[in-house]
């Protein structure tokens, strides 16, 4: 601990915790031996961070957070597992975030630049990557894993062992049971793929050319058997996004793929 860390009286610290340079820690937070915070994190009121747990600089976590506490899996025994929140989150009222277990690799990742609204939950051994965005009352089960870029709608809900590529949009409400390919747009009740994320592309500075080749590309693939499809196009000259969902179609994967609405 440093002396630009403070501290509010009421909180509790354990000791063997690590604390960086101009860490906050607000009332009634506790803080368990095996965490640690980086520099510049901040903690409002009422936190709660347990187990092998390390947060990364700048984050910011608000109040009644409960983070690394043991995961929502009837098979963890107490094994040592750990969960890495990256640089720069900001982690919202009553989100929790769980540790990996022994049969997930016993990992949960947290990219950085992330934005978790109020009440989300990432469940244990994902995968969560940088600038993705879940909205108030997200729930991801166990051993997901979303790529960079992502936003996920309120109120949705994915699957356990889902994978959620690049640049996706998943729209509010949506139960997501099946892999998404990079750039997908999806949504309805029980999701199903509605397209591109045309407004992310557009934001990112896609040119038009390229979208279009995208979009080819997909309805080509729903055209016809998708893994099979893909392994054809594998052999053509693909721009780099498209190359990009070719490549997570034919990647491993214990789930099928969200079909066209």
């Amino acid at each position: 601990m440093t002396a630009d860390t403070r501290i509010h009286p009421s909180a509790i610290v354990e000791a063997g915790a690590e604390l960086g340079q101009g860490v906050e820690i607000g009332p009634f937070c506790v803080i368990g031996p095996r965490v640690r915070l980086d520099d510049g994190v901040r903690l409002a009121s009422h936190v709660v961070i347990g187990g092998d747990t390390r947060i990364g600089a700048e984050t910011r976590i608000f109040p009644f957070a409960s983070i690394g506490q043991e995961p929502q899996d009837l098979k963890f025994r107490g094994e040592d597992t750990r969960l890495e929140i990256g640089a720069r989150n900001r982690i919202r009222e009553y989100v929790t975030m769980n540790p990996g277990t022994s049969g997930g690799g016993g990992l949960t990742r947290i990219g950085d630049d992330g934005l978790f609204m109020a009440s989300c939950h990432v469940g244990h051994d994902c995968r969560i990557g940088d600038r993705v965005i879940l909205v108030n009352s997200v729930a991801v089960a166990g051993h997901c894993v979303i790529e960079d870029d992502v936003i996920v709608g309120g109120l949705s809900g994915i699957h356990q062992f889902v994978r959620i590529g690049q640049g996706a949009m998943i729209g509010a409400l949506s139960m997501v049971t099946a892999d998404v390919v990079p750039h997908g747009l999806v949504q309805a009740p029980r999701a199903g793929l509605d397209g591109l994320n045309l407004v992310g592309l557009k934001r990112r500075g896609i040119s038009r050319a390229e979208l279009a080749e995208l979009r080819a590309a997909l309805q080509r693939l729903h055209g016809g058997a998708l893994r099979p499809t893909a392994l054809e196009m594998q052999d053509e000259q693909n721009g780099p996004l498209v190359q990009q969902m070719l490549d997570f179609i034919l990647g491993p994967s214990d789930r099928s793929f969200l079909k066209p609405l």
